[in-house]
């Protein structure tokens, strides 16, 4: 015999659907860690004047990013980080991280785990979750050439990291694999509860953003990257934060997300961005590239930096077998450019540090 349900049943059955629903996703909204949001800028590495990493001056740029007020920070992420450094700087570079970071009053610290196969990367991981930072940060290895190396490489990536993991959704310069898709991102956040933060920055990059949103709270949290340049934009589609070598304006950038949070000050927002646009704006007409190049001026302007060394790829972005290193050169017309363009941001910088 058919049971025929009254109106008020059928309400009420719906009701309890969706009121369950709704708990499942704010379970799964609160599996997202809070202090793995907002501005994370990628520390540039310093080098000696003999090229050798200056771990001394590491330290004190992560000291200045936490003073900045930035949420986090990351090391080793950049491609000059991770493919010109040895394995031992790289390690050590996190040890000496992790024993700065404990004197923080912001800033979470998040290492790069980056490997050319699986195998390199386990190293890289297991060293970092001795070091207990809050959070890692993985790319596609070098040696990924289909989406399921990537899903078994990652898979390898949890069976060690025991604290949120983020992916950068692409490779490095020896990268010949594909994008890993949306659909991937979202397969293993569910297989993995500590999965699910996406630095996004693969074409096509809006697309995938929206899409990325769309499948939250799967998707722990979205990443803006590239340089900060769609950072604004994206914002409005549902990122929560900025990954990207921008450390130097870590004041700047922790000023923006505040005016992100809070909403009150559209304008001053919209300000700050486009005088910070204006400034990277350089990254093209001047040497040494977008992401570090300039900035190296800025890093001594601001205390922190000693030199504007830097290690070189080889011929044809190669990395080459021993370290190649030169110092950025930079013209008076030049330096006076950066300064005249950086003495906008003036007005949203804190009082430097004593």
């Amino acid at each position: 015999m058919t049971k025929h349900l009254t109106r008020r049943q059928l309400l009420g059955t719906a009701f309890s659907s969706t009121t369950a629903l709704w708990s499942e996703r704010k379970l799964q909204a609160a599996e997202a860690d809070l202090r793995v949001r907002g501005p994370f800028p990628i520390l540039s590495t310093p080098f000696t004047e003999s090229g050798a990493v200056d771990y001394e001056v590491l330290a004190e740029q992560a000291r200045f990013v936490d003073w900045g007020g930035c949420p986090g920070m990351i090391w080793p992420q950049s491609g000059d980080s991770v493919d010109l450094l040895t394995m031992d700087e790289k390690l050590r570079g996190m040890e000496v991280l992790a024993e700065t970071s404990r004197g923080f009053k912001t800033s979470a610290l998040c290492l790069g785990v980056q490997g050319k196969d699986t195998e390199e990367m386990l190293v890289y991981a297991r060293h970092a979750e001795k070091l207990a930072p809050t959070a890692i940060i993985s790319r596609p290895p070098d040696s990924g050439r289909t989406e399921d190396d990537l899903r078994q490489y990652w898979r390898e990536l949890a069976k060690v990291a025991k604290r949120p993991v983020i992916f950068q959704t692409t490779g490095g310069v020896a990268y010949k694999g594909p994008v890993p898709s949306v659909k991937l991102m979202i397969e293993l956040a569910k297989e993995f509860p500590h999965f699910g933060y996406i630095k996004e920055e693969a074409a096509p990059i809006i697309a995938r953003t929206r899409e990325l949103c769309a499948a939250k709270p799967v998707i722990r949290r979205v990443f803006s990257a590239r340089g900060a340049h769609g950072w604004l934009y994206e914002s409005h589609l549902g990122t929560e934060g900025l990954i990207t070598e921008r450390a130097v304006y870590a004041d700047v950038l922790t000023k923006v997300w505040n005016l992100m949070q809070s909403g009150d000050d559209p304008d001053t927002a919209r300000d700050i961005h486009a005088k910070l646009m204006l400034l990277f704006n350089l990254g093209q007409h001047l040497p040494g590239g977008d992401l570090r190049g300039f900035q190296l001026h800025l890093w001594k302007k601001r205390g922190v930096f000693k030199n504007m060394i830097s290690r070189q790829y080889g011929p044809n972005r190669s990395i080459p077998d021993k370290p190649i290193f030169s110092e950025l050169k930079l013209t008076a017309d030049e330096i006076a450019e950066i300064d005249f363009r950086f003495e906008a941001l003036r007005p949203y910088l804190k009082a430097e540090r004593r």
